[in-house]
Order: C-alpha cells, then sequence, then structure tokens
C-alpha cells in the first residue's frame, strides 16, 4: 500500500485490512489494566476508535496471493481484483493448481485493477506453482500456515520470490490468527516513527520489532488494522490531522511529531530528521 492511498475515497469496509466487515471476530483483549509502554496505550485508543478483532481463518493460500494483490495499492483497487480472480479460478477445484496452470495473459488481465497486473500475475502463477510442487496443493499449504512454528512459517514464506515482510505477516496474521505478529505497511512504518513507538530512521523490518516488543500479543492484530485506518483519516502522509491543530488529532498526546512543524506546515520524513542532526 503506498502513500497515494491517502488522496483515493474511503475504502470499502470487506478488506483485507478490517473495518466493519472486514472478517475477524470481535473481542475484548486482556483485562483493563493500564499499559505498560507508549506503544500499547496508542494501540488501546486506537482499538476503541475503530475496531478490536481476533483475525485468523483465512485460507492460507487465498491470504497470500490476497496480500500480493494488495501490494502497492489500495484495497479499494485489489477488492475487486480479488473477487475477479476468485469468481474465475476459485470455483475449479484446488485454487493454487488451478493458478499454476493459469495463462498469464488471462489472469493479468482478471487482475488489471490491482495495478502492476503483468508482475503481480506472474508472481501469482510462481507462488501457485511452489505451493502445488511442495504441498500438493492449497489445503496442505493452508494447515502448515495454521498450524506450523510460526517462525518457520514465516521464514518459508520470506524464500518465495516476491513475498516482502508485510506480506508474510499479513499471512501469518489473517490466515494464521497468529498473536504479536504486527504487519508493517507504508502507513504503519510512517506513523510509528512520526509518533516516536520506533527510531525515525528505523526501516520496516525494526518498526515490526519495536511494535512487537511493546504490544501485548493479542493486541498486536487489531493495532495493525486500526492503525492503517489511523493512517487513512488522520496521520496521511503529506497533510496529517495536527498541522490543523493539537484538538484536531485524538493521539497527540502520545505523539512527538517528529518530522512535523506546525507553524510552518512543512511535513518530512521522519528519518530526514535524524539525517540533519
Amino acid at each position: 500500500m503506498n502513500d497515494d492511498a491517502d488522496d483515493r475515497p474511503d475504502e470499502p469496509s470487506r478488506n483485507i485490512s478490517g473495518g466493519p466487515g472486514g472478517g475477524g471476530e470481535t473481542v475484548v483483549p486482556g483485562d483493563d489494566s493500564e499499559p505498560e509502554t507508549r506503544a500499547e496505550a496508542v494501540v488501546d485508543e486506537l482499538g476503541a476508535m475503530y475496531w478490536q478483532k481476533a483475525y485468523g481463518g483465512q485460507d492460507g493460500f487465498e491470504c497470500l496471493v490476497r496480500t500480493v494483490l494488495s501490494q502497492n495499492t489500495s484495497d479499494k483497487a485489489s477488492q475487486p481484483a480479488h473477487d475477479s480472480l476468485m469468481s474465475r479460478y476459485g470455483e475449479r477445484g484446488d485454487l493454487a493448481e488451478s493458478l499454476a496452470n493459469a495463462a498469464q495473459d488471462d489472469l493479468a488481465e482478471t487482475i488489471a485493477s490491482a495495478g502492476l497486473y503483468n508482475q503481480k500475475s506472474e508472481t501469482i502463477i510462481r507462488l501457485a506453482n511452489r505451493v502445488v510442487d511442495e504441498y500438493g496443493g492449497e489445503e496442505s499449504f493452508d494447515e502448515f500456515v495454521k498450524t506450523g512454528d510460526p517462525d518457520e512459517v514465516r521464514d518459508v514464506l520470506l524464500e518465495m520470490k516476491g513475498v516482502g515482510p508485510k506480506t508474510a505477516d499479513c499471512v501469518l496474521l489473517f490466515s494464521g490468527g497468529r498473536g504479536g505478529v504486527f504487519p508493517v505497511d507504508t502507513h504503519v512504518h510512517r506513523i510509528a516513527r512520526r509518533m516516536g513507538l520506533a527510531p525515525a530512521d528505523a526501516d520496516h523490518e525494526q518498526v515490526r520489532q519495536a511494535i512487537e516488543a511493546a504490544v501485548p500479543p493479542e493486541k498486536c492484530g487489531f493495532g495493525h488494522t486500526a492503525m492503517i485506518q489511523f493512517g487513512r483519516e488522520y496521520c496521511t502522509a503529506r497533510e496529517p490531522a495536527c498541522l490543523d491543530g493539537p484538538e484536531a488529532c485524538p493521539l497527540v498526546e502520545h505523539c512527538d511529531q517528529v518530522g512535523i512543524d506546525e507553524l510552518s506546515g512543512a511535513v518530512v520524513d521522519p528519518a530526514e530528521v535524524v539525517a540533519e542532526d
């Protein structure tokens, strides 16, 4: 997902990132004790603003495909591509086998709304072939994702060409239902560094490690989805709400505003602040 998603219309409620109809089971995690870290306090506030859900249960291979479709685009664009793909290939039995045998031109046309359709169709067919070759199809792969050792599952996913840390973590969260997994997309990367929850020059992996170390496992899933929504509505890349005054942002008391100058209205990537020091 890229920052340009901030300028798009509201996302549909049915998407991989959460929302009222985005899957998962509504829960009230843990107890009402005071948060032990600022990151946990932020996640608690986000949960109160948006939703608190326990994720898991999606089919592992379909979740992998769906997350590939969401790369470098918004859910508004990737959702129709996913629906078209499932309508064309998901009713032919094993999805992995169906996609492994798909003609790339036909698949690319089917998922065109997601953007980068030539690259994504090539990736999906390659992943499908690997799943068929190594697991015999989607059923055994799904079982591995849901019951295998989380570190092993993550390592296997990261070995697959076209699968990065965010994609692997989304599969662990939305399919495996693994606690303590906080996928880092562009929104999470920006917000965590801007707020001071991670070092200003941290890369995506360092942000993930910082948040997962500071947020209870049962709160990571909804923290991830709610932080994405907060990034769309309040903490956008170029015009964060705090530029309209502290009262405009519901999380201002938790935020270091790294890279934001309220007086001049200047907004830069937090890493640029470190580079200047």
